[in-house]
């Protein structure tokens, strides 16, 4: 067995693969950015080496820098994580020839599958079924147009090195391919270093299916069974589960075997995932058809070991040592259910922006230090697996993923239901946060009765997301913790030493708005009642406590926080504000005048923090509403902003290559 590790990677998926390698025994070495050098997976590592300036082109892809690491250190094998040097082959040919260990797949099998033009000639060859499409090479974008009608659309474009939902785009018509083909190529450049491009067809209303892999060096190949990644948002998958919800067992099966006879078609070993799309109308069982092939460890991967019990990093470092699997396919057990949600830097209420800045608060939910669901545990439990800690900085150069939540139980009931609780208890301020968009999709009819689609949230969130729906029950139960905590706020106020006068009792009968709605609320030592009807709670509030646990007829975990003249209340996928005022006072606040915010349509503004690629305008054009103004590139996506309103360029404040700041005026209309 291998002695001392290098994980060429950074964030949780280094922290993920140094807890394994430690348990095993192996000792581990940390490469680090400039905007590293004081992350969790340095601090873990037994030891760490600088590779180089923060962009991830100048220190963690430079695989130079990755083996002389290796050599300094003394390290016998390199494990790559997700991704970064994972899929290069020229990478495991260097550690071959340096005679240190590649912890992943032989570098034929990642030539083979991480060209997605090739992969899919190889198992059309296979007899694996394949999307029509078009695998040639493309010129330029008159020729993506005339491939794209002959398709016929709509059509996906994509970089043929591609992956993680970079370089990707969808298009309903010629329009769609003009603005799009040269981005994809772009992005493909920026992120793989590869601008080929090819098109396929897209299947409407389908399912992202994939099998999960695992392979040793003497021919041993299994499946996993599937996990369902259909809930995406920009082709960036957002929410995981195994099982699926849709797969049959004979569906498992055929799509299992497919994978396997891929997999061994290109002599493969390690652990790898045969992604599928899936028609979401064809019960058969067939309709599924071969997407690509990550020849590396994915992000979802926890959910996978949670209902096999398989520990897969530990895996793929006995498979690269040269050991047997130890099991064969029968063996492969699916005891519960399993769902992982993403905890991304970016804000729903804005449109999903990308966030930066410093994690001011972050308390993930307690976790459930239990084994895997091979152990036969039946009570929920839930996982974190990150790379954060609080006070540290989510950066503009990397990935806006900051944590995943996994959560399993005997049930899919049960797994949803835990990560409602435990999204609730999620503590994170400073850069904007998904977590009330998961809390609402945990708990969305269609989600909870399985009819997914990649166009979920697309189509169930056309106008954007406002946070979750509240029902009556849940206004009244808020009111009633606003106006508990506004009376322990007051009855610590009037315990202040040196006040003139007598000590006051806080106001008993308080107004709460909520939503525009006024609620009256009476808090006593007998309870409280809202609007008249007594409510059977149980909870405590200390001025100053960020957490509310209520008992009622369901258990609520609520967040609270001062807001002007009351609370701003977080629970169940949003947040709502709470103005709270004593009773006697409530009727003076309907003469406060509104303030009304400025019109802010004639700039256009930065979204986001991040660099102006391209500028399609010069003061004195006319544009029309939905022209493309400029391009911002932020966390390695491209991002095409577009005028709110008919008019002509007065001026321009910046120019491409520039870095802009968040709310940053690039131009303004007249």
């Amino acid at each position: 067995m291998f002695k001392k590790i290098l994980v060429a990677n950074r964030g949780e998926i280094a922290c993920r693969v140094m807890r394994t390698a430690k348990a095993m025994g192996i000792k581990t070495v940390a490469v680090y950015s400039d905007a590293d050098v004081r992350s969790p997976h340095v601090l873990m590592a037994d030891e760490s080496v600088r590779l180089g300036p923060a962009p991830a082109a100048e220190s963690y892809l430079k695989a130079e820098l990755i083996l002389l690491a290796a050599k300094e250190t003394g390290a016998d094998c390199i494990h790559p994580g997700y991704g970064f040097l994972s899929e290069r082959e020229s990478f495991a040919r260097a550690c071959a020839e340096a005679g240190i260990a590649f912890v992943g797949p032989p570098p034929a099998a990642i030539a083979a599958m991480g060209d997605k033009i090739e992969s899919k000639k190889l198992a059309k060859a296979a007899g694996v079924n394949v999307v029509p499409g078009y695998l040639g090479e493309i010129a330029d974008t008159d020729e993506a147009v005339r491939i794209a009608g002959d398709i016929g659309y709509p059509v996906m474009m994509k970089a043929s090195a591609g992956g993680g939902g970079k370089g990707m785009r969808l298009a309903y018509g010629e329009q769609d391919v003009r603005e799009g083909f040269e981005a994809t190529k772009r992005e493909g450049l920026a992120s793989f270093g590869d601008d080929r491009v090819f098109i396929e067809k897209f299947i409407e209303s389908p399912r992202h299916i994939e099998i999960q892999l695992i392979g040793d060096q003497h021919g041993n190949i299994v499946y996993l069974n599937e996990r369902e990644c259909s809930i995406q948002r920009r082709h960036q998958k957002v929410v995981e589960e195994a099982p699926s919800p849709f797969v049959t067992p004979k569906m498992r099966k055929a799509m299992g075997e497919q994978a396997v006879a891929l997999a061994r078609a290109v002599g493969y070993y390690s652990a790898g995932t045969v992604e599928l799309i899936v028609s979401g109308a064809d019960t058969s069982g067939e309709g599924f058809y071969f997407l690509e092939m990550n020849t590396r460890l994915q992000v979802e991967h926890p959910v996978t070991e949670e209902i096999t019990g398989l520990d897969l990093v530990e895996l793929m470092i006995r498979v690269a040592a040269g050991e047997p699997l130890g099991f064969a396919q029968d063996d492969v057990k699916l005891n519960g259910w399993s769902i992982e949600n993403r905890v991304y830097a970016e804000d729903p209420y804005r449109g999903f922006l990308p966030s930066i800045g410093r994690l001011v608060r972050y308390n993930p939910p307690e976790t459930s230090p239990l084994p895997l669901a091979g152990g036969g545990a039946e009570e929920p439990r839930v996982r974190v697996d990150d790379g954060v800690r609080e006070g540290g900085e989510v950066s503009m150069f990397y990935d806006p993923m900051i944590a995943k939540l996994i959560t399993w139980a005997p049930t899919r009931e049960g797994a949803v239901a835990a990560q409602i609780a435990a999204l609730d208890a999620f503590e994170l301020e400073g850069p904007g946060n998904n977590i009330d968009f998961l809390s609402a999709i945990m708990q969305h009819p269609r989600f909870q009765s399985g009819a997914l689609t990649t166009g979920f949230i697309a189509e169930e969130y056309p106008d954007g997301f406002h946070g979750a729906p509240a029902d009556a029950e849940l206004l009244k139960t808020l009111a009633a913790v606003a106006a508990f905590a506004a009376t322990a706020e007051a009855d610590r106020a009037r315990r202040i030493d040196g006040q003139l006068g007598r000590r006051l009792r806080p106001p008993a009968d308080w107004v709460v708005t909520i939503g525009g709605t006024d609620h009256d609320v009476r808090v006593s030592t007998d309870g409280i009642s809202v609007d008249g009807e007594e409510l059977d709670l149980s909870l405590e509030y200390t001025p100053g406590d960020r957490m509310v646990m209520v008992e009622g007829d369901e258990h609520l975990t609520i967040r609270i926080a001062r807001a002007r003249a009351g609370f701003r209340l977080t629970t169940r996928g949003a947040s709502h504000v709470a103005r709270v005022l004593p009773a006697r006072v409530a009727p003076y606040a309907a003469h406060l005048i509104e303030k009304v915010a400025p019109d802010l349509s004639k700039f256009l503004i930065c979204p986001m923090p991040g660099l102006l690629v391209r500028l399609d305008v010069a003061a004195g054009d006319r544009v029309e509403a939905g022209h493309a103004l400029a391009v911002v590139e932020a966390m390695k996506m491209e991002n095409i902003l577009r005028a709110e309103k008919t008019g002509v360029v007065k001026s321009v404040s910046a120019a491409a290559g520039d870095s802009l700041a968040v709310d940053q005026v690039i131009l303004e209309l007249e």
